[in-house]
């Protein structure tokens, strides 16, 4: 029988559903605590209790990919794989990729310092969105209105870490006040959501309230969704999109997709559907 790990380091909504889902289905799984977990990365033995498949589902991008990573040295499947994670959770890489296969996304600029910003925005054109390059949840996400706005968002950002200072520059897309959420597992797309601005935050993230609402999955949703996981190696993802006046814009795509807003919404099991998948991966 397949071994399943689940990686985490906080027990999220969504780590107790994986865990209730896999309790239901008989699977042989445990829970790793990568809180507590250490690694000998020089020896090729795979660590005790480790089995062939792990789910990473840890808060902290970085520790989430740097664990992977340490993981697949022992052979072990783990979903997502450290090189769709390292894309998916960087926005120039998520960009780059899209450009590379074709896939429709927003027009996007890259900057080193402010003054190259400003000049990347004026060809860009205002109003623009300055995101950072690794986040969610759409904290440090500004809506530069002029240039006053983006001096004064530029200087802000020059007195954080230097990887905020890599200057990520995206048009501002002439959407309805939603966007679009498409769950990827595998080659199924089972759902999609609208997350909808209901308040004054102009951002749709459901962690700032947006509302969610299901969303019908036409062949183009599904065929885009594909496309976009394909990009980035396959798995099970969040493709988030927007409609512009010419059809659907992907702009990111999530490693480590939250559900617990979507599952009651719409009634789909996405924590059992993701078990199925990563048992089947096991088995390969």
């Amino acid at each position: 029988m397949v071994k399943l790990n689940i990686l985490y380091d906080h027990m999220r909504w969504e780590e107790k559903a994986l865990y209730e889902a896999c309790e239901k289905r008989g699977v042989n799984f445990s829970m790793m605590d990568a809180e507590r977990l250490f690694l000998d990365l020089t020896s090729a033995e795979k660590p005790e209790g480790l089995g062939e498949v792990v789910l990473q589902r840890c808060v902290s991008h970085f520790r989430g990919l740097h664990a992977t990573a340490a993981l697949e040295s022992y052979g072990v499947r783990v979903i997502n794989s450290y090189r769709t994670a390292e894309i998916c959770g960087n926005k120039v890489l998520n960009t780059l990729t899209f450009k590379k296969f074709n896939i429709p996304t927003p027009r996007t600029y890259l900057a080193f310092t402010p003054d190259s910003a400003l000049e990347a925005l004026e060809r860009l054109g205002y109003p623009a969105i300055l995101k950072p390059v690794v986040g969610s949840w759409g904290r440090l996400v500004s809506l530069l209105k002029d240039k006053t706005a983006a001096m004064v968002a530029l200087e802000h950002r020059e007195l954080m870490f230097p990887i905020y200072q890599i200057y990520y520059l995206q048009e501002m897309v002439k959407r309805p006040p939603r966007d679009l959420r498409v769950f990827v597992i595998g080659e199924d797309v089972p759902v999609a959501i609208y997350r909808v601005n209901t308040g004054e935050d102009w951002r749709t993230n459901t962690a700032r309230g947006g509302k969610v609402e299901r969303c019908p999955i036409t062949p183009e949703i599904r065929e885009l969704a594909l496309k976009a996981a394909e990009a980035v190696g396959g798995g099970v993802f969040g493709v988030d999109m927007m409609e512009d006046d010419g059809g659907l814009v992907v702009h990111e795509i999530n490693s480590t997709v939250e559900f617990k807003n979507t599952v009651p919404a719409t009634g789909v099991d996405i924590p059992g559907m993701i078990v199925d998948y990563a048992i089947r991966e096991g088995k390969r």
